[in-house]
């Protein structure tokens, strides 16, 4: 009787496993308004981790990374604006991502290249991450935002469960580092020169 009953519960481990809350709730959904209206502002990159080679390398050379987002409801695109810390210099850049509300997605185009990510949005309100590849085990990546600089221990807790999730570790990880970031003097000198040109007639 304890053999037929081990072998029950251990049968039952995957379909548990399957169910648990923190797995169950991470699923693509469909991009609203809402969602857009939520995005928009500035966001932190706290860390990834990615399999894709080329993603790796590009995410080992991030010191840290901040930028604004700015949606467009009636146009499906999502103005960016991207500060990164990389080395000792500061890399502007701007440019448009194109929104696919129906597969929860964002995209960016690099020459004839099309980068898509899938969002995933978290318990915490103030953080969410960036999904790629999620069906091919060798390349998959995840990449986890903050609306600060630095996340809280519950935040990255969270961010780590869906990796677990999602087949992933901890331990590959790549962390920013907010000390490092040389890129607040720029934006603060376009924020000037924004709000001159507002005032201009």
């Amino acid at each position: 009787m304890a053999l037929l009953w081990a072998l029950t519960v251990l049968s039952l481990l995957p379909l548990l496993e399957a169910q648990s809350p923190a797995c169950a709730n991470l699923t693509v959904k469909p991009i609203t308004n809402a969602t857009l209206d939520w995005l928009s502002g500035k966001w932190f990159y706290i860390g990834s981790a990615f399999r894709n080679p080329e993603y790796k390398q590009e995410a080992q050379k991030i010191q840290a990374d901040f930028f604004y987002f700015s949606p467009n409801l009636t146009a499906d695109t999502i103005l960016l604006h991207e500060y990164q810390s990389v080395g000792d210099r500061c890399v502007y850049n701007s440019s448009y991502l194109k929104v696919r509300r129906e597969n929860g997605t964002l995209s960016k185009f690099e020459g004839a290249r099309e980068h898509i990510a899938y969002l995933l949005l978290l318990r915490d309100p103030r953080t969410y991450i960036l999904a790629f590849s999620l069906d091919d085990e060798k390349n998959q990546g995840m990449s986890f935002y903050a609306d600060k600089p630095e996340a809280t221990p519950e935040q990255l807790e969270e961010f780590h469960e869906a990796l677990v999730c999602k087949g992933m570790n901890k331990s590959e990880v790549m962390y920013t580092d907010w000390k490092k970031d040389v890129c607040e003097p720029l934006q603060k000198q376009h924020e000037l020169e924004r709000k001159k040109a507002e005032e201009e007639p």
